[in-house]
Parts: structure tokens; sequence; C-alpha cells
């Protein structure tokens, strides 16, 4: 392959948009040799990731919109999503207790913990007036 390959998608920033971001997905890695179960940690990490900005960015906004890019290469598929929203303090993070979230039927708070775990690679930016999430899923 060697040459790396780009596809681009905007949506608006409601739930109902993240079957058609979760199709976009799996039809490019497919098409691009990822297995069924690389392709699915892909999906769920750009879901629960969307999500999150569609929840804390903007607030359920839908008139706001955020791009998805997926770009492949012969090692790795880079997934970077990009909104104008509320950024997201990094530092702030706690990992969850997962025993405790458990016990408490506790429902969210799992997004962060499960796109970190899902994926090789995460690193979170602002920068002029964006929020760029980019995710890396290596081939191998």
């Amino acid at each position: 392959m060697n040459k790396a390959v780009t596809y681009r998608k905007k949506i608006n920033a409601s739930t109902q948009n993240l079957s058609d971001v979760r199709e976009f997905v799996s039809r490019h890695a497919e098409k691009h040799g990822f297995t069924s179960r690389q392709v699915a940690d892909v999906q769920l990490a750009v879901d629960e990731a969307c999500t999150n900005i569609i929840k804390h960015a903007y607030n359920y906004d839908a008139s706001k919109e955020l791009s998805i890019e997926l770009e492949f290469d012969d090692e790795k598929m880079n997934v970077t999503l990009t909104d104008q929203g509320i950024g997201f303090d990094v530092e702030r993070y706690k990992k969850p207790d997962l025993k405790k979230q458990i016990a408490r039927k506790k429902r969210g708070g799992m997004g962060v913990y499960l796109i970190r775990n899902l994926m090789d690679e995460v690193n979170y930016y602002a920068e002029s007036r964006e929020n760029v999430l980019r995710m890396i899923k290596n081939r191998n």
C-alpha cells in the first residue's frame, strides 16, 4: 500500500448520527484489511468519543458539527475527531473504579477508560478553538 489513504466525514452533533459513524468506520477499516475484532474495537472507541463530544463538548446541540478523519497506511489506522466545543481537561480525568461502577450499576463515566484500552495510542489536544482527539489502531 505504502501511500496513506484518507477518508473524511462531517456529522451534526446528534446521537442519531452514531450509526452512520460506526458504518463509516467499519466500511473503511474492513476495506483496508483490519480484522473484525479490530474493527469492533475502533467502532466502539469512536462511538464513545463521539458520544462524549456530543454530550460534553456540545451539550447536545445538534446544530454543531464534528469531523471524523480516517487515515490508513501499512502499519495503522489513524482516527482523528475534531470539534469546536468545550474542551476536555485531561489533567482532571480520573480512571474510574471499575468495582464501584459495577457495584453501583452506574452507567457512564467509562468512555475515556474504554477508548484508552481499545486503541493502541490516544492523544488529545486543543489548538486554536479546536479540540482534536487522535486515536491509533495498529495493524498487528
